[in-house]
């Protein structure tokens, strides 16, 4: 019995001293996240204003440079062309005695340089600390187109200048030209490849014994050579497959004489050719 009364009373007791639970002081929350805050913001701030103070040093700097004598633009190397054309480009540049090498834009003054006629590609390189130099690429004509007037075309289809009247002209004529834009691409294109193989060629067959490239939309071409009195008719993409079947043809025509009666030679064939005579005869 006495046991189980001091059993109620430790209960008992134990009610009585029940343990609260202490509550987080939101005041105190509120100020550490006030000071995490703080803290931030400062540093932000003076990293800011560091990065600030840097560039504005390495702004005062190249301020500095841009008229200091140390890399003043003294010497222009112009490589490639005639002199000339070596003129016309430094006018072209408006590059000035007191310019500095760090003011120069490279892009900009490539664009402007090749906007000239007779440059195909610049490239520009600064040696510092008081020189440009200029590589330069001229346009080369390999061919004069006839298209209402007469315009030089380069090795890669592309017409670049029209001829001048006192200009003496010493290349082959392309013609049959059309006047849609996709035709007349389409067409150089295949000038230009014919007359690409045929810079690989010798004697006869050499670029420089071509007087004419007649090129029809259809991608027929005609050819028409100094050293023979006939014209070639073919597909202008098979010139390269079908130039030993000619060589042979045209040997065989001189062998027995007849080459000079030939008007006309036709290779759209797949096997053989058809050969035309003056006198209207026809062997295929």
């Amino acid at each position: 019995a006495d046991m189980a009364k001091k059993s109620r009373k430790r209960k008992s007791v134990l009610k009585k001293q029940a343990v609260k639970k202490r509550k987080p002081k939101t005041s105190s929350r509120m100020w550490r996240a006030t000071r995490f805050l703080c803290s931030y913001s400062f540093k932000f701030s003076c990293l800011l204003a560091g990065v600030v103070l840097i560039s504005l040093f390495f702004l005062y700097l190249y301020e500095n440079l841009l008229t200091s004598p140390y890399v003043r633009l003294e010497r222009v190397v112009v490589n490639g062309v005639d002199e000339k054309l070596k003129h016309a480009l430094l006018k072209m540049s408006e590059l000035k005695p007191d310019t500095s090498l760090l003011s120069v834009r490279l892009d900009e003054l490539k664009q402007r340089m090749e906007k000239h006629p007779w440059i195909r590609s610049v490239n520009l390189e600064k040696r510092f600390p008081h020189t440009l130099v200029i590589e330069a690429e001229k346009e080369k004509p390999c061919a004069v187109v006839v298209m209402g007037h007469l315009h030089y075309m380069n090795r890669w289809g592309k017409i670049f200048r029209r001829v001048d009247k006192t200009a003496s002209m010493d290349l082959p004529l392309v013609t049959g030209i059309s006047t849609s834009e996709s035709d007349r691409e389409k067409q150089l294109q295949l000038a230009a490849r014919v007359l690409r193989l045929l810079e690989a060629e010798k004697g006869p067959w050499s670029k420089s014994q071509l007087s004419e490239v007649h090129v029809e939309k259809t991608g027929h071409i005609s050819l028409y050579f100094l050293s023979l009195p006939a014209v070639i008719e073919l597909e202008g993409t098979q010139l390269d497959r079908k130039m030993a079947d000619l060589k042979r043809l045209v040997k065989h025509l001189k062998s027995t004489g007849r080459i000079h009666m030939v008007e006309r030679i036709n290779l759209n064939f797949r096997e053989g050719a058809v050969v035309s005579y003056k006198n209207d005869g026809v062997v295929s």
